[in-house]
């Protein structure tokens, strides 16, 4: 069985991966140089538990099968994997409802250890941290998602596999026998075809034919660092209650395996597909982008979030009284710009912000239409889903 994937990030490559090791000729097909070019490498590297999503959904499913399943694997492979803790605190009353909800998900998830703390016991956590209340999840990790990603490539030619890098897909041809396939200057016949392609999801899907009730909009994700003795005032991560009308988790603080801190991340409309800053914009993404009914839809119901973001974005001293609100000792000093990551979120024709990961099978065809956060967490149990999907027969 020929099995093309489209996109060498971890869930790709975790796909790819999955139907080598089930005996597969799996060729893995990559625009970019390297692996894990895009949100897999700018991410900031938590392993999320399953505290925050509807219960019986995809995601928290496949998050809490995927947990055990990445934990495993990286131990098997020496890969890091510190289970550092995650708090999600309440800064106030009024986020009191909505922190209790966030307790309910989570034991009804099965997430082992979760504790509810008061303003007492969530600085024994965090003796830096301010807030009214906190949902402690102790067995909430860190790692690095693109080491995992190299390995889950060599795991692929390990297994007879190849990965392509710089072999952008041109076209996309469905035949009654299998698909056709033009990337880079070559040719590939295959049985089965399945996209990860992330960003691009669109337009590989627009290549298949296949154009679907939902689209990718970008949402850029900016990032500080704390810089010198102020990163020793977060052991692990901090969260804030997150708003139940997005799927984004608000900006929080967050170590890092290699020992920084970040800030961080927003959530601002991006000028391009791959658009890591304001100065990267692209008059044909934002033409795809603009056109989509449901981008219009969104913007009316949420513009003043979006503004604020902005305003957050660009007003440094915003942006740091966000951060502020979970640890009052940190300044402006103390925060450094880094890196951003793009997240690609679906959205409806209705202007909905699609919360669940989505896989549409169109015949010999397997589109991922959404996958965000927490998709590298659950990457390998994605894969495993995936797979039950993909007959491994003509």
């Amino acid at each position: 069985m020929r099995i093309g994937i489209v996109g060498a990030g971890i869930l790709g490559l975790a796909v790819a991966r999955r139907m080598a090791r089930e005996g597969a000729e799996v060729t893995v097909l990559e625009k970019e140089s390297r692996v894990a070019a895009h949100q897999t490498g700018h991410n900031s590297g938590v392993v999320h538990a399953g505290i925050y999503y509807q219960p019986g959904s995809l995601k928290a499913t496949l998050c809490r099968e995927g947990v055990a399943m990445l934990r495993e694997y990286c131990a098997e492979h020496g890969l890091p994997y510190d289970e550092v803790g995650k708090l999600v605190v309440a800064s106030t009353r009024a986020e009191l409802p909505g922190l209790r909800r966030i307790a309910e998900r989570a034991r009804e998830n099965g997430v082992p250890g979760v504790a509810e703390l008061d303003a007492i016991g969530l600085r024994e956590i965090e003796p830096y941290a301010a807030g009214v209340a906190a949902v402690h999840s102790p067995h909430t990790a860190i790692t690095d998602f693109a080491a995992v990603a190299r390995r889950l490539a060599a795991d692929v030619a390990e297994a007879g596999g190849s990965v392509r890098l710089s072999h952008p897909v041109r076209a996309i041809r469905q035949t009654t026998d299998g698909v056709l396939v033009a990337a880079g200057r070559q040719r590939f016949a295959f049985d089965r075809l399945i996209s990860c392609a992330g960003l691009g999801t669109d337009r590989v899907a627009d290549l298949a034919g296949a154009g679907g009730d939902v689209r990718i909009v970008p949402f850029r994700g900016e990032y500080y660092r704390l810089a010198g003795p102020a990163a020793g005032l977060v052991r692990g991560l901090i969260y804030p209650v997150p708003d139940p009308r997005y799927p984004f988790l608000g900006v929080h603080l967050t170590r890092r395996i290699d020992g920084e801190v970040l800030a961080g991340p927003n959530a601002v409309p991006a000028l391009a597909l791959e658009g890591y800053s304001w100065g990267r914009a692209s008059l044909r993404d934002l033409r795809g982008i603009l056109s989509w009914p449901g981008t219009g839809k969104m913007a009316a119901e949420h513009w003043r979030t979006g503004v604020r973001e902005v305003y957050g974005s660009l007003v440094k001293r915003a942006f740091t009284a966000a951060v502020r609100r979970y640890v009052p000792a940190l300044t402006s000093a103390d925060l450094v710009r880094t890196g951003s990551g793009v997240r690609a979120q679906a959205v409806t024709r209705d202007g909905r912000l699609l919360d669940d990961f989505a896989i549409d099978v169109r015949g010999r065809i397997v589109l991922v239409r959404n996958a965000p956060s927490p998709a590298a967490t659950s990457s390998l149990a994605i894969a495993r889903h995936i797979a039950l999907t993909v007959p491994l027969t003509s």
